[in-house]
């Protein structure tokens, strides 16, 4: 597979930007420079907010059977593409083969709800005080929306925002990350070769400070979806309210992965293990502080240490490899940083801990125990394959150091008593809680944190809403 270089999407045409700047993209398994994605200018970004202004006018009049239509055109295209659009991705993000294609099939999934959930945005009729008068509640889209996303899973975190947008009638661009560039501009082409109309669907690559913060201050935008980490989410935040912008955040989380007494350990060990190595730990909902009961610390500690210890790591296009490098040389540094601190200050190194190699950004599939909380990796996230093991003895224990830090994201439980699932179900702090089996991140549940971790939801019937406004009309009859 030859990778492709990435151009900009701008009123419905590839090109170039306009200063014919690109920036370079780098196979985080080799470190080699595999190709350039466009670098957009300021003039490209007016260009994009005039095709989008344009485009919205013209979709947000579409009927929308016709946008369901052209969606479920889109995610046929995205799955026919599959094998390929995959390979694009381990490519230039490292993840290995099979977890590419599952996100890239998940992609056309999400496109497919959104695209039912746009023929239900149902308004209301309200009583009237008097017989000849009607008062209705409309739902209209919000208008043009600015997405910002990360390059963990460059398309998952697109698709979610385009597809929410689309389906309610708005026009959108889309800042793709520049790491991971191709695989976002495959996804959205197969909405361009699925007849989305010109301008509706815009795509841009630069200088992610300078575009937001140009983007969520012009007028033309209404809306801004961002996902990454919670120092910036805090500020694109602050900038949308200083316009008077809707904002979603779905930001960092530092995930409590309970275990209990009473558990199936064997059951839990497996399933959180899986979650944690998953993209080498690079996923905002990853599980991070394990929790254990005192009476099966012990047998965790060995089998969250011995799965972590079997996993093959290596280049992603290879077959048996189960867990790709990380994304970027960043990555590896901060995480012997913060692995050095815990082990400086007490904590146990019971697997992993150090780079593999000196080719490419590989990591062993790290297990730490016994940190404690004076530790930066117990309150600062990992974003890695790093599994933090502390022992607690009671519920209310427990439950305080799930809460302790600020973020609300992700948690996680295993248990067999039925009190227990109640509580913590009540008690945690985070937008999302899975009780004895991962069950996060489906297109038809809720998606979103609480806190640190930002706001909105992007998955479930109520994540559409956020690109809608509702407009009350009453009219009497002549």
């Amino acid at each position: 597979m030859t990778y492709p270089n990435t151009q900009l999407l701008i009123g419905g045409v590839w090109r170039d930007g306009a200063g014919a700047r690109s920036i370079n993209v780098t196979d985080p398994a080799t470190g080699e420079v595999i190709g350039t994605v466009a670098h957009a200018s300021r003039a490209d970004l007016d260009a994009a907010l005039v095709a989008a202004e344009a485009g919205l006018r013209v979709w947000s009049m579409t009927g929308v059977f016709e946008r369901y239509k052209i969606m479920r055109r889109a995610a046929e295209l995205l799955r026919d593409r599959a094998d390929r659009v995959a390979a694009v991705m381990t490519s230039e993000q490292g993840k290995p083969l099979a977890e590419a294609r599952s996100e890239v099939l998940s992609g056309a999934d999400i496109i497919d709800w959104f695209a039912e959930e746009g023929r239900r945005t149902y308004g209301q009729i309200i009583p009237a005080r008097q017989s000849d008068v009607t008062q209705m509640a409309i739902k209209l889209p919000v208008g043009v929306v600015a997405a910002f996303t990360p390059w963990n899973f460059p398309i998952n975190q697109v698709v979610r925002k385009l597809s929410a947008a689309v389906a309610a009638g708005c026009s959108i661009i889309v800042k793709a990350p520049e790491e991971t560039p191709a695989a976002p501009a495959e996804l959205i082409r197969a909405f361009v070769d699925a007849g989305i109309p010109a301008g509706v669907v815009n795509l841009v690559y630069g200088i992610p400070s300078e575009i937001s913060e140009y983007l969520i201050a012009h007028p033309v935008i209404r809306k801004i979806s961002f996902t990454g980490s919670t120092p910036v989410g805090k500020h694109l935040a602050a900038l949308a309210g200083q316009h008077m912008k809707r904002a979603t955040m779905e930001l960092g989380g530092h995930a409590p992965a309970i275990i209990f007494d009473d558990a199936d350990t064997a059951k839990a060990i497996k399933a959180l293990s899986a979650a944690k190595f998953r993209n080498a730990g690079q996923v905002c909902i990853a599980p991070t502080r394990f929790l254990v009961q005192d009476g099966v610390f012990d047998a965790v500690l060995d089998g969250i240490s011995h799965a972590a210890q079997a996993i093959k790591v290596g280049n992603g296009a290879a077959p048996d490899t189960q867990m790709g490098p990380l994304a970027n040389d960043r990555r590896v540094l901060a995480l012997e940083e913060l692995i050095g601190d815990a082990l400086a200050q007490g904590a146990t190194l019971r697997a992993g801990g150090k780079r593999i190699g000196n080719k490419g950004n590989f990591f062993e599939p790290t297990v730490l125990a016994n940190v404690p909380l004076s530790a930066r990796i117990m309150s600062e996230e990992p974003f890695g394959p790093v599994a933090i093991v502390n022992r607690f003895t009671t519920l209310e224990q427990v439950i305080a150091e799930a809460n302790r830090l600020p973020f609300g994201l992700a948690s996680y439980a295993f248990t067999r008593s039925a009190e227990t699932i109640r509580a913590l179900g009540m008690q945690i702090d985070a937008g999302m809680t899975t009780i004895n089996h991962i069950g996060l991140g489906l297109p038809e549940v809720p998606f979103g944190g609480v806190r640190d971790s930002g706001y909105g939801t992007e998955g479930g019937s109520e994540a559409i809403e956020a690109y809608l406004v509702t407009k009350f009309v009453t009219q009497m009859a002549a």
